[in-house]
């Protein structure tokens, strides 16, 4: 078998067992776990959503593990790479974890939050939870104004904005 036939397979490999990679199912990268909820099946119906009447709050994550006899939420980013996870990130998966504890009554001691090459195990301490409390106050007071300023200066965000054609404070 000359070399340039034998280097074209081993690329042909590489290319297969980097895309079968690349499909792997999300679930598959988690820490050993049971999978309690999965919100990610494509084509699959939609989970309940978690219903918090007390705080006006509703979410699905993308998964619910048991770890530990305990009921950790996953939120999955799967095309973000990051050196450090987002603030929204942190906050979307902290709102996951108040859900949990007040609709199933079972307080998280974590969340885990994934991205394409990395995890985080992101803690839900008093603090956490007081900082998701305190924007869920903010939204309600947000709500109950008569004028609220846009709160983003990101051109193309703007542009996708499904309430874009009804705002007065749209950017050019």
């Amino acid at each position: 078998m000359s070399a340039v036939v034998a280097g074209g397979l081993l690329l042909a490999a590489a290319l297969w067992l980097w895309r079968l990679a690349a499909a792997e199912p999300i679930v598959a990268r988690l820490p050993r776990a049971r999978v309690r909820y999965d919100d990610t099946v494509p084509g699959r119906p939609l989970e309940a959503p978690l219903v918090s009447h007390r705080h006006r709050l509703a979410g699905r994550p993308d998964f619910l593990v048991e770890h530990r006899g305990r009921i950790i939420p996953v939120e999955a980013k799967p095309a973000r790479r990051a050196a450090a996870p987002r603030p929204g990130d942190v906050l979307q998966l902290a709102a996951y974890c108040l859900l949990v504890e007040d609709v199933l009554g079972q307080r998280p001691p974590f969340g885990i939050l994934r991205y394409a090459d990395r995890s985080w195990d992101v803690a839900f301490d008093d603090a956490a939870r007081a900082q998701v409390l305190a924007v869920l106050d903010a939204m309600d007071a947000d709500a109950a104004a008569a004028d609220v300023a846009r709160s983003h200066d990101r051109p193309g965000r703007c542009a996708r904005c499904g309430l874009r054609a009804a705002c007065d404070q749209r950017l050019a």
